[in-house]
This record gives structure tokens, C-alpha cells and sequence, in this order.
């Protein structure tokens, strides 16, 4: 498959980095405004988690200043949104127009009435959207276990994402540009919820607002299955001290499984590394690999390539599940 992003950012340069690993995917073209990241320079680029940005070859690569260049390009057979959410809609009805398979990172778009009617113009398998958390090791696990019913059922579950404030968007409260946490952040989990519960009938949400969006928030979900108890908490704290945590606690019927992990001012961290408690009372921490985020973007460019190319459709990048999580956080609203 040969791809070419849209946007160059932080999850451009992730990206870039897992389609030089991926033995299936090629990155043949980007497009960008900027002229210097257009010369491959693009060692400005910073985010939370994996290496800086770098100067690129871009040598092999087509480069255009915009995306309608690549939709004429009929050697591109995917075109990887990774613009400003704001953007997404109008960007991804132009490359459904010209025909192209898309990825698209997460959310699809800022309301789940925008996302649905976007759904509805794609072709099956031809819209892709990168919710990444079901990838990443340690959440991989419970789709897994949902998938073979190693513990059995998913019964209930706790889930928990926070981050300190994000004073470098200043749009980050507003509905039309960015969408506020639940949109942003929490749509993480609520894909995720989404997976391993199916969707749910009704939330209770409490929470504290700014500029009159949910900017920390509590919830209790129901579903049509009675037993199900699943619960939802975070967003922004107001401090600066704690940057990022992420983690949950998932009971199957036979096994209950635990995961945090926090991120400091400092520079330190803390973990608690996925623990397995079962039913008899052992204990696990399973094997997860090497810690490197990267690979699991590797398998989501793999994953998108074989949709691409043989027609197999990822339940994960699955664009109606994208449009569910949207409505998820817009019952917390």
C-alpha cells in the first residue's frame, strides 16, 4: 500500500516513523503549508511520548502543498488524515469524492451527527479511523481477552484518562475547534468501552465545566445487559504537576486485570505494570513486548494496509465503532 499524509504534525511524524518499520505500507507523499517541513525538516516537531522530530529524505517521496495534489495522484491508494479535527470532515468527503482509502486520526470529527453522515458516504472498508488505545499493549490485552474469552466475559470495568492543563491549545475548550476532554481525550476510552462492552443505553454524568464544557467528569454508564457495571473518570486538573495518566481495572467473570500509568512535571513516572489477579487467587504481570509506542502504530499502518490491499477489514479501525465512541461522549455532555 502506498500512503500519503495530510498534515504535518506531531501524529504525522509517529506515523512516519511506523511506516518506515511497516513491511507492507510505504509513506509515498505528504502534503504541508509549511515550506521548511515540505524540505523534510521537520525537527520542530515534539510531543509526549516517542522521539523528537527530525530532517526527513524526503528524496523517494512526492511532496505537495496541499491535499488536492495528492488526490490526482492515482499511485497514492491512501491518504492518512492527520490535520487539526476541525478539518477532518471536509478533507475526508474530498478524498471519498476522488475515490482514495482513508485513515483518519482520531476523533473522525467534533460531533457524532458530522461523523455518522461521513460514515454514510464511504464505500465498506474505505474509511479508517486511527483510535490507537485497543493497539497499545496494555489495552490490546482486554480486546484480546474479550475476543478469545480466556477469562470469560467482560462484567464491569473502571476507566481513568487525566492530563494537566493544556495551555499550549488555546482552543482547546472550544467546541467547534477542538471539542474539550471528552472529545479529545476521553473518546479514547470510550472506544474502548465501546469494544469490550458494547454500547451503552444511557450515562450519569457529573462535572466540572469551563467555558460551560466538561473539563473533569465522572460517569456511570447502563447498558441493555443489567450485570454490566463500567464507570468512566477524568480530564483536565488544574495543575500542571501531573501531566498525563491513563488506566483502568476490567473484571472478566474469571479474572480481574489493573493498569495505571502517570507522567509527571519532573520528568518521573510512575507504573503499575498490567497485573492479572484471577479467580483462585493467583497472580500475573503478563509479558507486553519492549515498551516502544511506536510498534503500535506499526500494526495500525499494517492493519490499514491489509484492508487496503485484500479487503480485510480491522474491527479496531472500524469507522462506525469511531462514530459510537462519539456518541459515548456526547451522552456524558
Amino acid at each position: 500500500m502506498r500512503a500519503g499524509i495530510v498534515g504535518v504534525g506531531f501524529m504525522s511524524w509517529i506515523h512516519y516513523l511506523a511506516y518506515q518499520r511497516s513491511e507492507i505500507a510505504e509513506m509515498a507523499a505528504f502534503s504541508s503549508r509549511d515550506p521548511k517541513k515540505r524540505s523534510g525538516d521537520w525537527r520542530g516537531i515534539q510531543g509526549n511520548f516517542g522521539p523528537p522530530g527530525e530532517q526527513i529524505d524526503t528524496s523517494g517521496m512526492r511532496v505537495f502543498e496541499s491535499l488536492e495534489g495528492m488526490l490526482d495522484d492515482n499511485s497514492i491508494d491512501l491518504i492518512d488524515i492527520c490535520l487539526p479535527p476541525s478539518l477532518h470532515p471536509q478533507a475526508i468527503e474530498k478524498c471519498l469524492a476522488a475515490g482514495k482509502h482513508v485513515l483518519c486520526e482520531k476523533p473522525l470529527a467534533l460531533d457524532a451527527a458530522t461523523a455518522e453522515s461521513l460514515a454514510t458516504l464511504a464505500k465498506p472498508g474505505q474509511l479508517m479511523v486511527a483510535h490507537i488505545l485497543p493497539l497499545m499493549p496494555e489495552f490490546k490485552l482486554l480486546v484480546d481477552a474479550k475476543q478469545d474469552g480466556r477469562w470469560g466475559r467482560p462484567v464491569a470495568g473502571r476507566f481513568m484518562r487525566t492530563i494537566g492543563p493544556p495551555d499550549w491549545i488555546p482552543d482547546f475548550y472550544d467546541r467547534s475547534s477542538v471539542g474539550g476532554p471528552l472529545v479529545d481525550l476521553h473518546v479514547h476510552d470510550a472506544h474502548l468501552i465501546r469494544l469490550l462492552f458494547g454500547m451503552p443505553t444511557a450515562a450519569h454524568t457529573v462535572s466540572r465545566k469551563k467555558e460551560g464544557v466538561p473539563m473533569f467528569y465522572e460517569t456511570v454508564f447502563e447498558f441493555e445487559q443489567e450485570d454490566l457495571a463500567v464507570a468512566c473518570g477524568g480530564g483536565v486538573i488544574d495543575s500542571p504537576a501531573r501531566s498525563f495518566t491513563h488506566g483502568y481495572e476490567v473484571s472478566f467473570e474469571n479474572a480481574t486485570v489493573r493498569f495505571e500509568f502517570a507522567a509527571y512535571a519532573d520528568g518521573s513516572t510512575t507504573l503499575l505494570p498490567v497485573t492479572v489477579m484471577n479467580r483462585d487467587g493467583s497472580l500475573e504481570q503478563p509479558e507486553l513486548g519492549d515498551g516502544d509506542p511506536v510498534n503500535s502504530f506499526v500494526a495500525e499502518i499494517d492493519a490499514a494496509a491489509r484492508c487496503v490491499d485484500q479487503g480485510e477489514a480491522s474491527a479496531i479501525l472500524d469507522v462506525q465503532t469511531a462514530v459510537d465512541a462519539l456518541k459515548i461522549c456526547e451522552m456524558q455532555m
